[in-house]
């Protein structure tokens, strides 16, 4: 039976209904179109129905242009119920694209998002149909981004991994870079520790169990000799770049200290140079995530300060600034951080990223935004720290 045989039929079971004629036409039309399994076009028929109720034109019903401002509320709460229902159809029915098309557009994507971290969890070892479709929804949709790179590493391994990392990462929340950055440094660490073990067991047959990178690497520079290295380095280095997204109560923090302890003994064709201030790239590494950790954090804010002060080149000069300022502010260092960075960074104000203004405020440092004002004649931000110093006092 067709769609529309279908629906005649429903239509004349409703045969005296004492509903209206146009009610009664659309409740046969949306009971038809559940069954069919067509829940797009369901979607239009749920706002056909509001339209209709309200006196709109019925043709175009998704559209929210020219509603009326007086029906406006009514059609917008009409249109996040009529997706909240066909999203979750969708999600019922395992149509987790589909499902998304419509959460996403209302704002509630919660709950595609467990289903797609279940269905990444409970994926076999052999994946069938609708991975690709899976992954393209999670990581380059941005579904769930954590989600997807896990995925990708479990299907595609650590190559195809950090492309896409690399690739996705400034699209991505702080939240989601944290989190996948502790994918992949437990990720390379793993593999780096085993092969390393075997390395080491192969001149050194009793070893401490589960003895840590650090341990295995301690000592033996034999490990390293003629160029010698256990894991694909551009792997390792761009790990140990993701994990400066890592905080301080993230385990993985400590892994990726070994890590750049790893990188740091490698041959120097192997320690592949960076942007400032990561030119020498596992020592200063090592600096930033060691504070991260707590560890030596005034001694590795005074690496980078005096890699600032050393530096010549202006742009270098504001980058370096920068991540004294980022790293200043993650390890409680801030006025130390913005004493430092101030002359590079004052004219920094993105509405959407950094803003020297607001770290200044954030810091307590009146004094500082003060004479930064002063010294380039800016009337706004003088006026800024004295409204603000009013409304402190």
């Amino acid at each position: 039976m067709t769609a529309i045989e279908l629906f005649e039929s429903e239509r004349n079971k409703q045969a005296g209904s004492t509903v209206s004629e146009a009610h009664a036409i659309l409740d046969a039309a949306e009971k038809t179109l559940i069954d069919q399994g067509d829940f797009h076009r369901l979607f239009d028929a749920k706002l056909m129905r509001v339209r209709s109720q309200l006196g709109l034109p019925i043709t175009q019903p998704t559209s929210l242009r020219n509603i009326p401002e007086e029906h406006e509320p009514a059609f917008r709460e009409a249109y996040t119920k009529a997706a909240r229902e066909v999203g979750q159809r969708f999600l019922d029915a395992d149509q987790l694209a589909d499902a998304w098309a419509y959460f996403r557009t209302i704002s509630e994507t919660d709950a595609v998002r467990a289903a797609i971290a279940k269905k990444v969890k409970e994926l076999p070892p052999e994946p069938g149909p609708g991975l690709d479709e899976l992954l393209n929804l999670a990581l380059y949709e941005g579904a769930h981004v954590v989600e997807g790179l896990k995925l990708l590493l479990k299907t595609h391994g650590t190559c195809n991994t950090v492309t896409a990392m690399s690739q996705v990462l400034p699209q991505m929340t702080q939240d989601e870079r944290r989190e996948a950055a502790a994918v992949m440094v437990r990720n390379i660490y793993t593999d780096l520790q085993a092969n390393v073990r075997r390395d080491v067991e192969r001149r050194l047959p009793t070893l401490k169990p589960n003895a840590s990178l650090r341990e295995l690497i301690t000592g033996r520079d034999f490990l390293f000799a003629e160029g010698g290295y256990h894991i694909d380095v551009s792997h390792l280095h761009s790990t140990v770049s993701f994990a400066r997204h890592l905080e301080r109560s993230c385990p993985e923090l400590q892994m990726a200290i070994e890590l750049s302890e790893y990188g740091a003994q490698l041959a120097e064709q192997l320690r592949y140079p960076s942007d400032v201030p990561f030119d020498d790239y596992y020592a200063a590494n090592n600096h930033f995530l060691s504070a991260l950790a707590g560890v030596d954090v005034d001694d590795s804010m005074n690496y980078f300060i005096d890699r600032l002060k050393k530096e010549p080149d202006a742009p270098d000069q504001r980058m370096i600034a920068f991540v004294i300022a980022d790293l200043g502010q993650r390890v409680d260092r801030t006025n130390m951080a913005i004493e430092a960075a101030a002359p590079f960074l004052k004219q920094m104000e993105d509405p959407s990223g950094f803003s020297f203004t607001a770290y200044c405020i954030n810091a307590g440092r009146l004094d500082i935004l003060e004479a930064s004002a002063r010294e380039d004649d800016d009337v706004l931000r003088l006026a800024t720290v004295m409204i603000t110093s009013l409304v402190q006092t």
